[in-house]
């Protein structure tokens, strides 16, 4: 790629806050992702929530974030990286403010829909502004830099909201937001040079897909919404029938849409003549509905079963974050010698084999011998798929189509927690207000994690298959555009 016409240099005033500004960006919204989990039972009991109550206010998010990331990715590309950013740190602060002011579980997922229309516009510009910004020579630097300090902001994540929940209030998980927009805007402003892809410009004009977004929605919410509405109308019942039926016929048509408008596609297909880049998707879309649907089961167990407070339960996950941080550079570097197969096998294998050990966990378990092991182990398996997994989709596209990957690969991991939180509670049998009731909570838990292990050797088995090494290099320190450096996650 030839330097861009900004070329920051990393060691300059504007390209450090360039980075600031990325790095605030990223940190409000894996924080937000990090905390919401661990509020669940708090909020459920505040609002009187039942479990489907519970899956909307993690899937409204999930929703609209995975099927307008695309979008978000492509206006930025054609529009401004940086106004279209911009764009989306005022809306999901709004909406951000919206949530905390909830006074019902409907206000709450209606605002939470509106949460992830803003971080589809936010998502993807927060490393897509890196990858345009930044001099080639210190573009990889740029980026292990935004990955390390997002993943620092992230690792306080728990501690700041679990100690939010147990001292004030699950709203002010929310709120906390709204100071580090106003942070975001400034440094963007004043630091964040504007970017565009001038050859998307021109072939799109001022074109942009809304039809194929709105129909990536529609496919999404009907497959949702079945499977949500299942335990408590029936699989079988007219509503559930005919809402699958609109979800799978609305992703049929995006898909028959998106290969009609041809370039002016927010979707280019062309991406897919890549069998890499299709495949790695896939992958994504598999480990993520395997992380998506543990931390959905964790953070309420914990609570409700093990009787942790919030801010424990929130403490008990940073080991995760820690092995992240500290082995994502080391993991990248590895996968760009000897290639991603490896690591990407093994790193799903290990995985799963902590969820095994998790299961074990029961009332009055002890933190250092029953969770810690299983933490651990699941968050080493995931600190040797992310930087090897999104070095490998960056570099399996050409760089002008970053923007178009990053937020694909965004969209197929919320997709991927998006259908685990849908359907998993169908699967182990969780409905109505099973969640406050140790039995049915303990039950389901354990049948959870015994499928998102299953997940997990799926990814494991499809790397080791289909996997090959990229055709190019991509920075080894580079992380996942969707990376839960923290969980509990929200994808």
């Amino acid at each position: 790629m030839t330097a861009p016409a900004h070329a920051l240099r990393i060691r300059s005033g504007a390209g450090r806050g360039t980075l600031l500004a990325a790095i605030l960006a990223s940190g409000m919204v894996f924080l937000d992702s990090t905390v919401v989990n661990v509020a669940l039972p708090r909020l459920g009991a505040e609002l009187h929530a039942t479990v489907a109550g519970l899956q909307w206010t993690v899937n409204g998010y999930l929703l609209t974030l995975a099927a307008f990331v695309l979008l978000g990715g492509a206006l930025g590309d054609r529009f401004g990286r940086r106004r279209v950013f911009l764009l989306g740190v005022v809306w999901f602060a709004g909406a951000s403010v919206l949530c905390g002011l909830a006074q019902g579980t409907g206000w709450l997922v209606a605002a939470r829909f509106l949460q992830g229309a803003g971080g589809a516009l936010l998502t993807p510009g927060s490393l897509s502004v890196i990858q345009a910004s930044f001099h080639p020579d210190d573009r990889g630097r740029a980026i292990g830099a935004w990955s390390g300090l997002s993943g620092v902001a992230t690792a306080l994540g728990p501690l700041l909201g679990g100690w939010l929940i147990d001292a004030l209030s699950w709203r002010w998980i929310f709120f906390i937001n709204v100071p580090l927009g106003v942070g975001v805007i400034l440094a963007a402003l004043r630091w964040v040079p504007e970017s565009r892809d001038e050859e998307a410009s021109r072939s799109g004009g001022k074109r942009f897909d809304v039809t194929g977004a709105l129909l990536g929605a529609l496919g999404l919410a009907g497959v949702t919404y079945a499977l949500i509405d299942a335990p408590a109308r029936g699989v079988r019942s007219l509503p559930v029938l005919l809402s699958a039926l609109v979800g799978v016929l609305g992703v049929v048509v995006f898909v028959l849409w998106e290969r009609r408008r041809g370039d002016a596609a927010m979707l280019p297909t062309g991406l897919f003549t890549s069998r890499l880049f299709s495949v790695l998707n896939l992958f994504t879309v598999v480990v993520y509905a395997a992380l998506g649907g543990f931390v959905f089961f964790l953070a309420v167990y914990l609570q409700n079963v093990v009787g942790w407070s919030a801010l424990r339960t929130g403490l008990a996950t940073i080991p995760m974050t820690v092995l992240l941080l500290l082995g994502s550079a080391r993991a990248g570097a590895l996968s760009a010698r000897i290639g991603p197969r490896l690591p990407l096998t093994v790193g799903p294998v290990v995985a799963a084999v902590g969820l095994l050990l998790l299961r074990r966990v029961g009332p009055g378990a002890s933190y250092w011998v029953d969770v810690l092991p299983g933490v651990a182990l699941f968050g080493l398996g995931l600190t040797l798929v992310v930087a090897p997994l999104t070095a490998s989709v960056l570099a399996a596209v050409a760089d002008r189509f970053a923007g178009v990957a990053s937020g694909f690969n965004n969209a197929a991991s919320r997709v991927g927690g998006l259908l685990a939180v849908a359907a998993l509670p169908l699967l182990v049998g969780l409905s109505g207000t099973g969640y406050e009731q140790k039995g049915a909570l303990t039950h389901a838990y354990r049948g959870a994690l015994a499928w998102c292990a299953g997940l997990l050797l799926a990814g494991a088995a499809t790397a080791g298959l289909l996997v090959h090494r990229p055709p190019r290099s991509a920075p080894p320190s580079q992380p996942c555009p969707s990376l839960p450096v923290s969980t509990p996650p929200e994808r």
